[in-house]
């Protein structure tokens, strides 16, 4: 019991450099007077869009709270609302620190006119989110292991009403996960609704029908696509990879208690160890992201006898967060192992440790890797830096049809990549320990989530940071460091979405393998057995798709609603567009219907995760629900990543086009040089420079729902239906129509 004290003092101390980076990037100028106002409009629309949204959250999350404290066991239901008001704070602090280091990022870049300094601040905004997200998580998970009193297998608890037996710790376990899944689901479906019908409307009008720039301010519907991407990008995310990274855990105990019941040492030392590494994680993440902001602070040097305020020079951005990343996992490498020297060293392990102690060390290991090797394959299929995207934007001068079907293609060869080495490190890991060794790859995948979220939530802020920048209309040369930012944070926004599904494949393994430890073995001769599974998995499948469907029907009847909204403010007072003495648009009509039709449309598709297992169970019994969790798993990895990657490429496409860095073509399809033999590029005011960029907006708007819409939720169905299912095994067993 004294390791769940010393993680959950781990957690407090991350709570202080949280607060202290907070505090310290409060501190920082927040500019001039009209950078002041805006980021004022995008902090209060930020913060009315989420009290609204929390009036459906929390009843939502009592009412489910007492069907499991009724029916299953007395406490999951307070576990459960644990869960989610950690999954809450996580995501209402990471939005704060967002609302607040956007403008100061643009104000260090306007100031210091240095990278360096920027890549600090943004990073620092980031390191809110990315430190709230493993502390509240594993903070939480403790408290629900401390007041259980441990593991104990011959415990049983019970609902307030139905007596149907199960072990307590293990429901409260489930139960707290699946409180942070509910408030991740319903934030990724509002926030996503709401930040991409704002941004596609604002491209549909502004860009397409009135050739504004990016970002332009006076189009409305810009800041609420600045709102967006802070409810969306960076509190949407906080509590997806918080119920990603509780899940992970929650399925490794699960796993141990079914595969090492019999031997009590065993299972207390595999239960202790992925809470080890948690928390071991969670210092060698705030170790990686306090290297890189403390290395890129302001320097005083004495020059010719006086003190100087100098800067770091030729910083690259995307190398200062790859470092971050790479002293992270080497950190939490060497933590592991010494960890798991410790806790399984001297043992009696049971065969299934193949090479014993190193084994449980050894799958974290190639969950770590895999995570490294997803975020660069991600990276290689949506960076500008590589042919891909470049290929892209090329292909936007032959028109819109070849710029969407070029970016489908990119999208399905992303998918083969990742999905082969998180199948590899899969087996590899269960062959070293089981079942086991599967669930601690997902933990190692996300052991260092600290880094990868405030990496991750470094790009809304820039990318916020850039909007501020051009709706303020400060100059060219600040404009171009947040848009490097920003083509950065595209990317790693990419990368934190092909780790988030990573992780929930090797996690949704793990829990599946759980579910069917459960119930009692279904029996495979029997061919309804058989025709149950393969039925569930059709359906399952189908199931994805259908909610695909749903959050993309309802992104784009909101965006249509935006854009006519939007087109009748510009046509009704077209003193918006004077560009010397412009009319200020009505900015709360705008964000005022974003809010209401993302909240109108996010109760069905946000509680089908909850219904379909549920419904399923009890018409068809638990093998039609195990079929059911095969069959979503495998469409939702594909889908997530296809829409994730390809929604990438399109977006850095256009951002390449709008760097200027398109290039003209020679018959012999390579670039055409001049007479000094420098490349010749596309003017922004050619015909063909704009039909092209014109072809990649459309691209761009085809990606948005795909990448921050539908992608990013996929991860959080799968695990929901997991462990829901999980919760409620027993009782599909027992009660079943068929």
């Amino acid at each position: 019991m004294v390791i769940f004290y010393v993680v959950i003092i781990i957690a407090i101390i991350t709570f202080a450099m949280l607060y202290r980076n907070f505090v310290d990037l409060k501190n920082h100028d927040e500019g001039t007077d009209e950078m002041k106002e805006l980021a004022g409009i995008i902090r209060d629309g930020a913060k009315t869009f989420m009290r609204r949204e929390y009036r459906v959250i929390i009843p939502t999350v009592i009412i489910v709270a007492l069907i499991y404290s009724l029916l299953m066991e007395t406490v999951s239901g307070l576990t459960f609302i644990l869960g989610a008001t950690m999954s809450s704070l996580a995501c209402i602090i990471g939005m704060r620190g967002g609302t607040y280091g956007n403008v100061r990022t643009t104000n260090a870049a306007r100031v210091t006119g240095a990278m360096s300094r920027t890549v600090r601040i943004a990073l620092m905004s980031g390191s809110v989110s990315g430190y709230a997200v493993p502390a509240f998580g594993i903070f939480g998970a403790c408290i629900v292991w401390i007041i259980s009193g441990g593991m104990k297998l011959d415990a049983t608890g019970h609902g307030l009403l139905l007596q149907m037996a199960c072990n307590p710790l293990t429901m409260r376990l489930t139960t707290y996960s699946l409180g942070c899944s509910l408030v991740a689901m319903f934030n990724r479906v509002a926030g996503g609704n709401y930040t991409k019908a704002a941004d596609i409307s604002a491209d549909i009008v502004g860009k397409n029908v009135h050739n504004l720039p990016e970002d332009d301010s006076r189009m409305p519907n810009t800041i609420a696509d600045f709102i967006g991407d802070c409810v969306n990008d960076i509190a949407g995310n906080v509590s997806d990879l918080l119920e990603s990274f509780v899940a992970t855990p929650v399925a490794t105990i699960l796993i141990a208690a079914q595969v090492f019941k019999d031997n009590y040492v065993i299972l207390s030392a595999s239960c202790l160890y992925p809470f080890i590494l948690a928390g071991g994680g969670l210092l060698a993440s705030v170790a990686g992201v306090q290297y890189i902001i403390l290395k890129n602070r302001k320097q005083i040097k004495v020059i010719d006898g006086k003190e100087v305020e100098v800067s770091r020079e030729d910083v690259d951005p995307a190398e200062e967060l790859d470092h971050a990343t790479y002293v992270s996992a080497g950190a939490v490498m060497v933590i592991g192992l010494i960890a798991a020297r410790a806790v399984f060293g001297g043992l009696d392990l049971p065969e299934v440790f193949k090479i014993g102690w190193l084994s449980p060390w050894v799958a974290a290991v190639f969950g770590m890797v895999s995570s490294v090797a997803v975020g660069k394959l991600t990276e290689i299929y949506t960076s500008f830096k590589y042919s891909h995207v470049k290929s892209l934007a090329i292909m936007a001068t032959e028109g819109e049809a070849f710029v969407v079907t070029k970016g489908d293609a990119i999208g399905s060869r992303s998918v083969l990549p990742p999905v082969l080495v998180i199948v590899v490190s899969m087996i590899l890991s269960g062959t070293l320990c089981g079942a086991y060794g599967i669930a601690i790859a997902a933990l190692g995948m996300l052991s260092f989530v600290g880094t990868t979220v405030s990496i991750d939530a470094f790009g809304p802020v820039a990318d916020n940071a850039g909007g501020i920048a051009e709706g303020c209309h400060l100059p060219e040369h600040i404009r171009e460091i947040t848009d490097e930012l920003d083509a950065v944070g595209n990317t790693t926004a990419a990368i934190g979405k092909g780790n988030a599904i990573g992780a929930a494949a090797f996690a949704t393994v793990a829990l599946i393998m759980s579910y069917i430890g459960a119930y009692p073995a279904a029996d495979f001769s029997n061919p309804m057995t058989i025709v149950a599974v393969i039925g569930g998995g059709i359906i399952g499948g189908a199931l994805i798709e259908y909610f695909t469907a749903i959050l993309t029907d309802n992104t784009i009847k909101a965006a249509k609603k935006l854009a006519d909204a939007g087109e009748k403010q510009l046509t009704d007072n077209p003193k918006i567009l004077d560009e010397n003495e412009p009319d200020k648009p009505n900015y709360e009509e705008i964000i005022t219907m974003a809010s209401d039709e993302a909240l109108r449309n996010m109760l069905i598709p946000s509680v089908l995760a909850l219904v379909a297992p549920v419904v399923c169970g009890f018409l068809f019994g638990p093998e039609f629900v195990l079929g059911l969790l095969g069959g979503s798993t495998i469409v939702a990895i594909r889908g997530a990543l296809f829409m994730g990657n390809s929604g990438g490429a399109f977006d850095n496409a256009k951002k390449f086009i709008e760097a200027g860095l398109l290039c003209k073509l020679g018959e012999d399809g390579e670039p055409l040089r001049d007479m000094e033999g420098q490349i010749v590029y596309y003017a922004k005011g050619e015909p063909e420079y704009v039909a092209a960029h014109k072809a990649s907006v459309t691209g761009d708007t085809v990606g948005d729902t795909r990448k921050d819409v539908v992608g990013v939720a996929l991860d959080i169905f799968i695990k929901t239906m997991s462990t829901v299912s999980n919760t409620l095994a027993p009782v599909f067993y027992a009660y079943r129509l068929f």
